[in-house]
């Protein structure tokens, strides 16, 4: 674990748990116990409250966990390693890994489409499209929160289709779309917002992977543009592996 850097306007305790969550992927390995309070107090120049308070935080995600009289310790929870490529499906993508999957819809919205989702589905400037929030969850634990566009004209009610189903694949073979690619995907990393956090079951400060894609049919028109925001500590995005 490297020495705080203090950031202006990020709470010092956020800025601890940044740290730790760094040390998950560099430093410790699983059931491997982290040093005492006192320790990192001294490390990061902060008081033992800060310390608490992000380790409290690191417990609720479940990347930590405390044991009475023995310390603080990395929870062995193995990341999800989930394919970026041509042929990208959250259900294949997860094969092997997972016992079940399940996808539920949190909202539907036709709305007129913003510039860079008309630009993405190659729409005239302000077409009507299809707005989709969605929550992805493996073995129960949600690992990604996405919001997809889609045209309205070529893909009414696919809300409703995709509440059923759990699956936008399965939803896009009700319209005859039998196969799609990705064109493209776009990733970055950065803090999760504060309704991500409530539907990942995240604390303040966690990260999370974003993806842009624009998913085409076999005619190479564009099916859809999303934007998926994963949980970093439960999934490893694997640029340019097909499932």
């Amino acid at each position: 674990m490297k020495t705080l850097q203090r950031r202006t306007g990020i709470a010092l305790w956020r800025q601890v748990a940044d740290q730790i969550r760094q040390s998950v992927l560099t430093d410790l390995a699983a059931n491997d116990r982290l040093p005492a309070e006192a320790e990192l107090a001294s490390r990061f120049g902060v008081n033992r409250h800060t310390v608490r308070a992000a380790i409290s935080a690191l417990e609720k995600e479940g990347i930590l966990r405390a044991e009475q009289g023995r310390g603080t310790f990395l929870n062995d929870r193995k990341r999800l390693r989930y394919p970026i490529g041509s042929r990208t499906r959250f259900s294949s993508g997860l094969a092997g890994q997972i016992r079940s999957r399940s996808g539920r819809l949190l909202s539907e919205q036709i709305i007129h489409a913003p510039k860079e989702v008309s630009d993405a589905l190659a729409l005239p400037p302000g077409s009507m499209v299809i707005r989709l929030a969605t929550l992805s969850s493996a073995d129960g634990v949600a690992v990604s929160a996405a919001t997809s566009w889609l045209d309205a004209g070529r893909f009414e009610g696919i809300g409703a289709i995709y509440a059923g189903t759990g699956s936008i694949t399965a939803a896009l073979a009700r319209y005859g779309v039998d196969d799609y690619t990705r064109q493209s995907t776009a990733v970055e990393a950065r803090h999760a917002s504060p309704e991500d956090l409530d539907l990942l079951g995240l604390s303040p400060g966690a990260i999370v992977l974003v993806t842009r894609s624009v998913d085409v049919d076999e005619q190479a028109r564009p099916l859809s543009y999303g934007q998926s925001r994963f949980a970093a500590d439960r999934v490893e995005l694997m640029i340019g592996g097909d499932p």
